[in-house]
């Protein structure tokens, strides 16, 4: 498989407002990612880390500099445009899981299914089938409350999987999790990686995450520090 690259960031600033003060949180940062890679994205708080990844799936946008994602600029789309696009290409998972509490595993699962307007016959099989991945096909009934954080966290990464996105972008994946349930989490997102190619970034505190990277990024002061 050929690689090439999926992100690519150009002299990106980021600020935010702070009453009559502005924050610089990003500061020209320079990275390119290719398909199939493992990037871990260290660095102390406050660094950038969560805007960074905030940045590339288009949550939010850049105050300059360029982004390109899988071949596509960021630059100039609307709202509308951008979750488009991210629904059709990246794949997010987050410390707090953001699931849905009032549906369940399945249901929660099935969503970016529906917004992508995947035919009703196919949605509830592709979920069981991603849920069946993570080993919580069992599970599929029960709401989030029912079950357990390395449940929780397994259900949102099989959210993020369904659709089988070119990208992960994994904000402390492991970071509410036991030791256990952490790697078994970390082993999820790194088969797709192996299986699919898809470029995975990793923002995380945790030695044992660092070492299954291919290559870390550290940050620091808004600015890619090695």
């Amino acid at each position: 498989m050929a690689w090439f690259a999926m992100i690519r960031l150009s002299n990106v600033t980021k600020s935010f407002a702070d009453g009559p003060a502005q924050v610089d949180v990003l500061r020209g940062v320079n990275l390119s990612v290719d398909a199939g890679e493992v990037v871990g994205i260290l660095g102390p708080s406050g660094s950038g880390k969560s805007t960074l990844l905030h940045l590339i799936a288009g949550i939010e946008g850049p105050s300059s500099g360029q982004i390109e994602v899988n071949g596509v600029s960021l630059d100039g789309m609307d709202r509308t445009a951008l979750a488009r696009f991210r629904r059709d290409n990246i794949g997010l998972v987050f410390q707090s899981y953001h699931l849905l509490p009032d549906v369940t595993a399945l249901e929660n699962v099935e969503v970016p299914l529906r917004l992508a307007g995947a035919p009703s016959s196919q949605i509830r099989a592709q979920a069981l089938e991603s849920l069946g991945r993570v080993g919580l096909r069992d599970r599929a009934g029960r709401l989030p409350e029912a079950l357990s954080g390395g449940e929780r966290q397994r259900v949102a990464i099989a959210r993020a999987l369904v659709r089988r996105p070119p990208i992960l972008l994994a904000d402390e994946p492991t970071g509410a999790l036991d030791s256990e349930a952490g790697a078994a989490a970390l082993d999820l997102l790194l088969q797709l990686n192996e299986e699919a190619g898809a470029a995975l970034l990793i923002v995380t505190h945790e030695s044992s995450v660092v070492e299954r990277c291919g290559r870390v990024v550290r940050l620091r002061d808004g600015r890619v520090d090695s």
